[in-house]
């Protein structure tokens, strides 16, 4: 009897692989994507199981780094059972081809982050849910001038850099991402003690100039918050963070943005793809209410009143989040920008993994990358079965 080769193919499909859509067999072991060469040549085993895909599409699994919760859960709030609640979410990802995610906390008061933060674990995804990177903390070192749907009750300056962080945070061995506001006093010392922890800075809800942003960035930032939300407007004399989209500096800056048909105008996300199309990264931004009904929910400390899946500030129209999900956002871009298959699902994909430094095992294809993968119909983008580590997590119903 043949011994097993622990291998599984899936045939007959086009696959994304290096910025085009190729037909290719996927091949996979031990969670990982495989070379077939080694496959044929060196150990000349077969597959123990080939799945046909007819012609569908296999994309990278899709990575939101800005998510503040959904179906009824916001992970700046629910402090009586966090680990239930993130893993709800997690598990409610996957029928939307996200496979990992940052959970996000808004500005909240030093209690929250005590009770919360130590709860959110980096975790391994798979059927219980879709991989935890680690948590983006946005706030609250911020602009009170941009604080969009913060509570202004919490916002402070890092006066002491990362000191004054890790007083309001506690521990940060499980935070991934911090958005604060460059222009703030402290705030450069605080990026280069992030960055020294391998922390990822994003700056946003600030009034920064352009020099502020390309200070922060020497300092050691790589990311902006939602391009366009919650910081200075385009102007030509100083066009503010959303220059650092044409800055001069070395490394690449990334930029998150929300294409939900809401936050940002199709000519926005046209101006902001043709500018600085490596670092486009698609985000939700999606509130408690993403997969419900109109209604109100919560997003930390304030109150959200969502109107035809709108989310809104409790008696105002201040925007806060976003209740679409990621598959959605990447349909919508495709729409308003005109852009390719490819470049839109790796807006989702790539993109992020490159910005969190992750890109040798998520976000791609690659050979020895993670078999994190979706499966998808290739002319509607609906998603058909989501897989992690090889495994199938998500699989529609017919």
């Amino acid at each position: 009897m043949k011994a097993k080769s622990g291998l599984t193919r899936f045939h007959n499909c086009n696959i994304l692989r290096g910025g085009k859509i190729i037909k290719e067999d996927l091949w996979i072991r031990d969670g990982k994507i495989i070379n077939p060469e080694q496959v044929f040549y060196v150990e000349q085993a077969e597959a123990d199981t080939t799945i046909d895909c007819d012609n569908l599409l296999i994309t990278p699994g899709f990575i939101d780094i800005q998510i503040n919760g959904g179906w009824g859960i916001d992970f700046s709030f629910d402090s009586d059972d966090v680990e239930k609640g993130v893993y709800k979410v997690a598990k409610e990802l996957l029928a939307h081809g996200v496979t990992s995610f940052c959970p996000t906390m808004v500005t909240s008061d030093k209690k929250k982050y005590a009770s919360i933060l130590p709860r959110i674990k980096k975790t391994p995804g798979g059927k219980h849910g879709a991989t935890i990177l680690g948590v983006h903390l946005e706030g609250p070192f911020i602009s009170l001038a941009k604080k969009g749907a913060h509570s202004d009750d919490y916002i402070i300056n890092p006066d002491k850099g990362l000191e004054s962080l890790c007083e309001v945070y506690g521990s940060l061995d499980d935070v991934i991402i911090v958005t604060l506001a460059p222009e703030l006093p402290g705030a450069l010392d605080a990026i280069k003690g992030l960055t020294s922890l391998g922390i990822k800075v994003a700056l946003g809800h600030s009034t920064a100039n352009l020099a502020d942003g390309e200070k922060a960035v020497k300092c050691g930032a790589n990311l902006i918050t939602h391009l366009f939300n919650a910081m200075l407007p385009f102007h030509h004399r100083d066009p503010g963070l959303v220059g650092l989209l044409a800055t001069t500096t070395e490394k690449q800056v990334f930029y998150g943005i929300i294409s939900d048909g809401i936050h940002t105008h199709p000519a926005a996300l046209r101006i902001a793809c043709r500018t600085n199309c490596d670092g486009l990264i698609l985000v939700s931004d999606a509130v408690a209410a993403q997969g419900l009904p109109d209604g109100t929910y919560s997003i930390g400390p304030m109150s959200v009143s969502v109107e035809n899946g709108r989310a809104y500030v409790v008696g105002t129209k201040t925007l806060c989040g976003s209740t679409t999900a990621l598959d959605e956002c990447i349909i919508k871009f495709k729409e308003a920008t005109d852009c390719s298959l490819e470049y839109a699902l790796e807006t989702a994909s790539l993109h992020p993994a490159k910005a969190l430094g992750i890109e040798h095992v998520k976000g791609n294809l690659n050979y020895g990358c993670d078999a994190d993968f979706v499966i998808m119909d290739p002319k509607t983008l609906k998603v058909l079965s989501t897989w992690i580590a090889g495994e199938c997590v998500y699989a529609a119903t017919k």
